[in-house]
């Protein structure tokens, strides 16, 4: 991505923030001028910045990857393996809490726009890695494997709640049970407060 002025920087940030969020309540289908009044922009600017609907589309997940590569990092770097597990699980589950089913219609409607698939894989590996750190160090039980991860992870994207703050406060008390669950010592952590969760889609 080329230099931009601050400004500049600051309306594309704000941009895709709204998209993102707009996106993942309310679907793909929302306008590009609905997105540029949200995000207090004209249309001009907008269009300035992402010619076309798919561009937009594609940079706002584009950016959602690059947050989930930004918790593995930082997972990745903390020096108490087990800590960086769990960090890894609270903000990953949050993350996905927040996406509310943009992922899903982001592959549907734009299935050849990035190569996903090399991307998802990398990423694994690098958990895998992470685990292995946690399981050597005693933290994590010793059957653990990737796919009682994935597991949760699709338990947690199955999450309905009515609003943003109540899916956040979901997927906490979740994460809080899949670490419990993946603990190896038979200490048990406090959980978050419960949260109202349903089985349908709001």
């Amino acid at each position: 991505m080329t230099h931009l002025r601050s400004d500049a920087r600051d309306n594309r940030d704000r941009i895709l923030e709204v998209a993102r969020a707009a996106f993942a309540t309310e679907g793909l289908d929302v306008p590009m001028r609905e997105i540029a009044r949200r995000a207090e922009i004209g249309p001009a600017t907008l269009y300035r910045r992402f010619p076309t609907k798919e561009a937009l589309v594609v940079e706002a997940f584009r950016e959602q990857m690059g947050a989930c590569d930004t918790i593995i990092d930082a997972a990745l770097a903390d020096p108490d393996p087990w800590r960086g597990f769990c960090t890894f699980i609270e903000q990953l589950f949050e993350l996905h809490a927040l996406d509310r089913g943009f992922t899903a219609a982001f592959m549907s409607a734009y299935p050849n726009a990035l190569d996903f698939t090399a991307g998802r894989n990398a990423s694994l590996l690098r958990v895998a890695e992470l685990a292995a750190r946690a399981r050597a160090e005693g933290g994590l039980r010793a059957d653990f494997v990737l796919e009682d991860l994935l597991l949760m992870i699709m338990g947690n994207s199955g999450l309905r709640t009515s609003s943003p703050e109540a899916a956040v406060a979901a997927s906490r008390r979740f994460a809080a049970l899949a670490i419990e669950a993946f603990r190896a010592s038979g200490s048990s952590a406090a959980l978050p407060p419960p949260a109202r969760v349903s089985l349908t889609r709001s």
